[in-house]
């Protein structure tokens, strides 16, 4: 072998990420696939999906403009309506990860050094010509000017911490304004009242398919998996927004006759466990992972990268150009859960409701190490599950696959809990 030839095999620093994001995106896609039974046929597309632009790099929006945003609080509609598409930035691997820890303080949340990790490396299947950051978390929010001394441009959304008073309200309309404005001259894009129409109904129409698929989780026998249900969710970050409609109309059509089948996804005396807390993301799924292995089955959650993405839709009164952009602007503050907000009454009152509706045994809250305002919030939050009777499991973790037997130790313990409850009901 010659010595030119031995120098083209060594791997770049790019091409290493690669390799090891590629082996992450695998590991989890196998265990989702092959650890439990028999999936829904419909799932493949999705399982595809993620190996295509995960393992293998794929891009899915070279003809279009990519709207790199770094919350569910960025309106997709306005985004959608300018012909460009929306493309969350949240992140979820270990790798990135690893690479974010050099350049934040070590007690930073692990999403946030993930995201800054992935454009320090500038390892994207789908690149953003654009960054929007509105001012939720305060990492967030300091991690967009870090980003823009990357060289990348970023816009920055002002974003009200409290939702009850009308000043909030006005205060978060006239940013959406300004966004939609700043957007449309950024990208040379006309806002047109039959685009934007257009757009708040498609994805309220993905919103529809969601909610019809999510209600089906409430029968005794569980059609689908929580993990699976993070996997399409999550999916909706990145996609195109037609082909996730059609992939969801397929698995929504044979979920209905997995129920119709009396088709169990989970086991007989499996617990029904509500999620809540930092958001999993591919491929951090970690903690769904252990507590499906662990025999219980996650039937609904309230996180942001899952039901609480697919909330409230956009309800217009009158269809002109303005009413729209205000009621847009209306969907993302009135229906928003997140605990950035000073008072946050309506997450509480929101997961005790999903407990009561999806009969469900239990509530895991997962917060990430570093993720201050679901830290501070999970006290309060216990407090208030406590006061209904709500058995419920705090964990606090982060992107490491270290620590996986302690925390399998505590998920089986909690699971085996639940179990000796429901047995001393009957």
């Amino acid at each position: 072998m010659t010595k030119d030839v031995r120098k083209s095999k060594i791997e770049t620093p790019k091409e290493r990420q690669n390799r090891h994001k590629a082996m992450e995106a695998a590991l989890v896609l196998d265990k989702i696939k092959h650890d439990f039974k028999e999936p829904p046929k419909a799932m493949d597309y999705f399982y595809d999906l993620y190996e295509n632009v995960h393992c293998k790099q794929q891009a899915l929006h070279d003809n279009k403009v990519k709207v790199g945003t770094m919350c569910i609080q960025v309106p997709s509609e306005i985004i959608y309506a300018l012909d460009a598409v929306p493309v969350r930035l949240c992140n979820g691997f270990f790798t990135d990860d690893d690479i974010g820890s050099d350049l934040l303080p070590a007690k930073s949340c692990p999403l946030v050094k993930a995201t800054v990790g992935q454009f320090s490396s500038n390892n994207f299947s789908d690149k953003p010509d654009v960054v929007i950051s509105p001012t939720t978390c305060d990492q967030k929010t300091k991690s967009g000017a870090i980003i823009e001394d990357m060289g990348y441009s970023v816009f920055d959304m002002e974003f009200p911490r409290t939702k009850e008073s009308e000043e909030s309200r006005e205060y978060w309309r006239r940013s959406v304004r300004k966004f939609t404005k700043e957007l449309s001259t950024d990208l040379n894009k006309k806002l047109t009242k039959k685009k934007l129409k257009e757009a708040i109904k498609k994805v309220g129409y993905a919103q529809h398919l969601y909610h019809k698929l999510n209600i089906l989780r409430k029968n005794h026998h569980i059609p689908i998996l929580g993990t699976d249900m993070f996997l399409v969710t999550n999916a909706f970050f990145f996609d195109k927004i037609d082909s996730w409609i059609e992939a969801m109309t397929a698995l929504l059509e044979e979920t209905e006759q997995r129920v119709k089948d009396e088709i169990n996804a989970a086991g007989k005396r499996s617990p029904r466990i509500v999620y809540t807390g930092s958001p999993p993301i591919f491929p951090n799924l970690k903690i769904p992972l252990l507590i499906e292995q662990s025999d219980a089955v996650i039937v609904a959650d309230e996180t942001c990268s899952s039901n609480r993405m697919f909330n409230d839709m956009v309800s217009v009164d009158e269809w002109f150009m303005y009413d729209m952009v205000d009621s847009v602007a209306d969907r993302y503050l009135k229906g928003c859960t997140c605990p950035i907000f000073t008072k946050n009454e309506d997450r509480k009152r929101r997961i005790i409701d999903l407990v009561k509706e999806y009969k469900a045994d239990g509530v895991v809250y997962q917060a990430f190490a570093g993720c201050q305002v679901y830290e501070m919030e999970q006290r309060s939050v216990l407090e208030a599950m406590e006061k209904e009777g709500i058995p419920i499991l705090y964990i606090e973790t982060d992107y490491s696959p270290s620590h996986l037997g302690q925390l399998t130790t505590r998920i089986e313990a909690f699971v085996e809990s639940l179990k000796n409850r429901r047995r001393k009901k009957l």
